[in-house]
């Protein structure tokens, strides 16, 4: 399969911009070109089309299926594993959120946690005791918040994202 130019810029760039939010190029370009494609793939394909090493994507189609993003399917008529992903951009908007967050986030605040629960607490002087009490309070605010909003049906949430341009607009002329 070759890819058009589109769809090659868009694959290369999500690939750039994985390796700035700390996934492996490689891993989001083979998703990107899931996503793109919206069919099941083998991985020889996909080997092809991206012109990357069989091994990198074996790799990367695990770490894919272990952040739950791609799936592993069968096509009638055909022996060998395919992979695909969702072309529902906001079930993959969530599932990334819901991921980082229990990577990320939540162990976070639980370091933040056991930091308050700590008897050697009382070691730290009170401006450090009052900055870890804040992130927490602040991490959670942000998680609490987050959470509410991927309970949201999408046109929901795109509607409170549009009012919240639209105050902050206000805000700023105010």
């Amino acid at each position: 399969m070759e890819l058009k130019p589109v769809a090659q810029r868009f694959v290369l760039h999500w690939g750039e911009m994985g390796s700035r939010w700390g996934v492996n190029r490689s891993v989001a370009q083979i998703h990107a070109l899931l996503y793109l494609v919206g069919r099941p793939m083998h991985a020889e394909e996909i080997q092809e089309t991206l012109g990357i090493a069989r091994s990198n994507v074996s790799n990367s189609l695990k770490e894919l299926q272990s952040w739950e993003l791609v799936r592993l399917c069968h096509v009638l008529g055909d022996r060998r594993d395919h992979f695909d992903t969702s072309a529902d951009v906001w079930e993959l908007f969530r599932t990334i959120v819901l991921g980082r967050k229990r990577r990320e986030i939540d162990p976070t605040l639980e370091v933040l946690r056991d930091c308050l629960a700590s008897p050697d607490l009382a070691l730290e002087d009170a401006a450090a005791r009052k900055r870890i009490e804040d992130t927490l309070v602040l991490m959670q605010t942000l998680t609490g918040w987050s959470e509410e909003m991927l309970r949201l049906k999408p046109d929901t949430l795109m509607k409170i994202m549009k009012l919240g341009a639209k105050i902050q607009n206000l805000v700023r002329k105010g």
